[in-house]
């Protein structure tokens, strides 16, 4: 299941739209088209919707679920920010992110072992979420 958001005016005037949508499936969505994509506990949202967001265009995800260290694997895309929470404020941190998404053990992460483990892989420092922007 996906809800896609989607906005056409801007940031200052928001259009958005949830879709509930089996995001494995074909989506009738126009490629390149988004300028975010969110997977929160939802899956390899990435894995099958890249192809709907904008190059330069935002993907945030948590590290539940494996999203997180399949898009770090991904060429296409660079983490640009981590999303913290403290006393249930949240802020984008753009420094420092060398720091994060080292695994605490070592381990081979690949798509194949991620897929069927259906978890992500435990990081040193784990932020709310992590924000990857499109580079290709």
């Amino acid at each position: 299941m996906a809800e896609i958001v989607t906005h056409h005016n801007g940031p200052a005037n928001p259009d958005l739209r949830f879709i509930h949508a089996d995001y494995t499936s074909s989506l009738d969505l126009p490629d390149q088209n988004f300028d975010l994509l969110v997977s929160l506990f939802a899956g390899f949202v990435s894995e099958h919707c890249t192809r709907h967001l904008k190059v330069g265009g935002s993907l945030l995800v948590n590290p539940s679920h494996g999203d997180a260290a399949t898009a770090s694997a991904d060429v296409r895309y660079q983490l640009t920010g981590v999303v913290i929470s403290r006393s249930g404020n949240y802020r984008v941190k753009t420094t420092g992110l060398d720091s994060y998404l080292i695994a605490k053990k070592p381990q081979a992460i690949t798509t194949d072992i991620l897929h069927h483990s259906g978890r992500g892989v435990g990081y040193t420092k784990s932020p709310f979420a992590y924000l990857f922007t499109r580079m290709t």
